[in-house]
């Protein structure tokens, strides 16, 4: 039921947004020369690592293309790329990892190897979910690169605080998640994001 109505949301929603895609795409070239998605490596479901889409918010980082992350380093994204952050417009293009299967729309979102090699037990357990587009981690932390930002030392700070706090909400989401339970965190992602 779960991997039917994924496929049913995600191909209609990438039907309907798919003018919305191809104008995003003019503006991040135009205002800054290089591809409209961005393509990372992350880890899935039991382990498999997938490439993760997104609309480019930084400039281009060969790089990061591997995993490579600078938290809190702000200094690479671009204006429109401060936009589609602030509004989540970024993660749009995840609708094809969901309607491929390598991700769904709810369930704990996927991390690049340096971070699921830190804690490799507790990931073991997440990873028996299919990553997800939005859960309450996402929810909690939206305001995550702000957090990030203010910290003397960024990286500590995710490594130590923020990414022990998401792997709580990770795992909770492992023992409880339900149809109801992905229904009611995507009403919940929506209302968010118009506060």
């Amino acid at each position: 039921m779960k991997r039917a109505f994924d496929t049913i949301i995600a191909l209609l929603g990438l039907i309907v947004l798919f003018p919305f895609f191809l104008i995003i795409g003019l503006f991040i070239k135009l205002h800054d020369n290089g591809p409209a998605l961005f393509q990372q490596k992350r880890v899935g479901k039991n382990g498999k690592i997938f490439v993760l889409y997104k609309f480019r918010s930084m400039s281009v980082s060969e790089s990061a293309k591997e995993g490579a992350f600078d938290p809190g380093n702000s200094t690479r994204v671009t204006y429109i790329g401060r936009f589609l952050r602030r509004t989540k417009i970024d993660e749009l293009p995840q609708l094809l990892n969901v309607l491929i299967g390598d991700m769904s729309l709810v369930g704990p979102r996927p991390e690049v190897e340096k971070w699921v090699s830190l804690y490799p037990e507790r990931w073991e357990r997440i990873l028996t979910v299919k990553p997800g587009i939005t859960d309450n981690a996402s929810i909690t932390f939206r305001n995550e690169e702000s957090l990030l930002a203010a910290s003397k030392d960024p990286e500590k700070t995710y490594r130590d605080i923020i990414l022990p706090e998401k792997l709580e909400l990770y795992e909770w989401y492992v023992r409880n998640h339900s149809f109801i339970v992905d229904i009611k965190l995507i009403v919940k992602t929506f209302f968010r994001l118009f506060q």
